[in-house]
């Protein structure tokens, strides 16, 4: 009898603790991603998005305080390429240029160098702008996807990376709500827990949050409008092409002209 029930008893225990412990764990990334979704905002800043890198250099992106892209430009401050002087050149330009308040420099690879490297430059040209560090976990799976090529077709990857940096400090929720929850690095070995349940975690955390702070029918992107208590993917697109084709929604009541919704 010992030979046939302990084992199974163990058995027993060992995937009740299991599944607590995965339980535990998928609560503590759901609070991680909530905390980066309800950031304070930095609005009203122009703002120099900076995307590290060493040998393909660092991708530079000035956005407006509406979040609307106005320019862009690389940079090859430091190794193996070391065009020190002319990245120097052309980031102090950028900077006055485009009156930059703010400068957001992603925390990858090259970030520790990039960060010096701006830091000196501040102090040297005694330039009015302020750096911050920012997270950029899942930028580049948010630069490789359909979203950012129907934004920036144009664009290089890495490019797109530094508006999304740069947008990210000025509303996280806006920017972050464009990719996959699972993507944006809510904690380590998140890979090892039941992914379904980790999926539906951390999209209804997106949800509330979004319902928490709202959302702004003529300006909310089709990612932010989809997570909005009852509507779906493909109403969210209806409201942006009603907007596209009428301008913007100036009463409640127009929301019944569009396709689908309130149906």
């Amino acid at each position: 009898m010992k030979r046939l029930i302990v084992p199974s008893i163990e058995r027993e225990i060992h995937a009740d603790l299991t599944e607590k412990a995965e339980n535990h764990a998928i609560d503590v990334f759901s609070e991680n991603l909530r905390n980066l979704l309800l950031q304070p905002p930095m609005k009203g800043k122009q703002i120099l998005g900076v995307d590290p890198a060493f040998r393909t250099g660092c991708k530079l992106a000035v956005i407006n305080p509406f979040g609307t892209f106005i320019a862009k430009g690389v940079i090859y401050p430091h190794p193996p390429v070391s065009k020190k002087e002319a990245a120097e050149k052309d980031f102090v330009q950028m900077v006055k240029a485009y009156d930059v308040q703010l400068i957001a420099i992603g925390n990858g690879t090259a970030s520790r160098e990039t960060e010096q490297f701006v830091a000196d430059l501040i102090k040297k040209h005694q330039l009015p702008v302020q750096f911050i560090i920012v997270n950029e976990a899942g930028a580049s799976v948010y630069s490789a996807s359909e979203i950012a090529r129907d934004e920036f077709p144009d664009f290089q990857v890495e490019e797109r990376s530094a508006v999304s940096i740069g947008r990210r400090v000025q509303d996280p929720l806006s920017e972050l709500v464009k990719i996959d929850p699972k993507s944006i690095g809510v904690g380590q070995y998140q890979h090892d827990v039941n992914q379904k349940a980790l999926e539906n975690a951390l999209t209804f955390v997106v949800e509330t949050a979004v319902n928490q702070v709202g959302v702004d029918v003529n300006t909310a992107s089709s990612s932010l409008l989809q997570y909005v208590s009852g509507l779906s993917s493909q109403i969210a697109k209806n409201i942006i092409a009603y907007r596209e084709e009428n301008g913007a929604i100036k009463h409640n009541k127009e929301l019944s002209k569009i396709k689908r919704f309130g149906c």
